[in-house]
């Protein structure tokens, strides 16, 4: 929670700086690609523990992205109980259904077909954790008093991709999740009408039989990303 006496500008000297030569960087930027180049989405999941320590240094390092004025619109609720895993995937498949049952419209269920992915959701139940994303509409004060956000949807979509390198980087899987609607989420987790939910993340370790769709691996080549001016 913000201090109005936090607000004021004070320039400090760059901190942790990493300085590399052209070469340094070159080869760091080609290890990282490769490392991430190994992230998959899963759906199997092994119901093998992941201490919560994990967890939290995960999102802390998601709590590390850069935000809209600094506002750090986000909240993240990590979940391993049991029972709220298992009500969230009562509503996410009751979502789902109406999804699957021509709610998303034909064009839509069509470009899915070939993720094989359905309105069951097993692994809600399974993965060891599920953290779900909020997106703050506004901040707060210490003495209460609300301010707004900015540029909301960019940062926390920056926070989340942060979250799911240093998930990958600490040996685990994930699976993205986004039921529509997900206001359900708020009631359950008891957070305020002001914030969104997001997307569900599923984390853990992958099942000894995890498969993943092959065309999950065909990716854009760089000409078709990348204009150079």
């Amino acid at each position: 929670m913000f201090a109005r006496e936090d607000i004021q500008y004070e320039a400090i000297p760059l901190p942790d700086f990493h300085n590399m030569d052209d070469a340094e960087m070159e080869k760091a930027a080609k290890e990282f690609l490769e490392f991430m180049q190994k992230r998959h989405s899963v759906r199997d999941f092994s119901d093998r523990d992941v201490p919560q320590e994990i967890i939290e240094s995960c999102i802390k390092t998601a709590g590390s992205a850069p935000s809209g004025a600094n506002h750090q619109p986000w909240h993240f609720v990590a979940i391993q109980n049991p029972e709220y895993k298992h009500r969230i995937r009562l509503a996410a498949e009751e979502e789902e259904r109406n999804f699957y049952a021509g709610g998303a419209g034909d064009e839509w269920l069509k470009a899915l077909e070939p993720i094989g992915t359905d309105e069951q959701k097993p692994h809600l139940d399974i993965a060891p954790w599920l953290i779900v994303v909020f997106a703050q509409r506004h901040g707060q004060f210490d003495d209460g008093e609300k301010f707004k956000n900015y540029y909301v949807p960019e940062s926390v979509g920056i926070a989340t991709g942060f979250l799911l390198a240093a998930l990958h980087n600490a040996g685990l899987v994930t699976l993205t999740h986004t039921p529509n609607p997900m206001r359900f989420l708020n009631e359950l987790l008891g957070r305020p009408s002001s914030e969104k939910p997001n997307m569900i993340i599923a984390v853990g370790h992958p099942s000894r039989d995890a498969v993943v769709p092959f065309v999950a691996k065909q990716k854009k080549t760089l000409n078709d990303i990348l204009t150079v001016i």
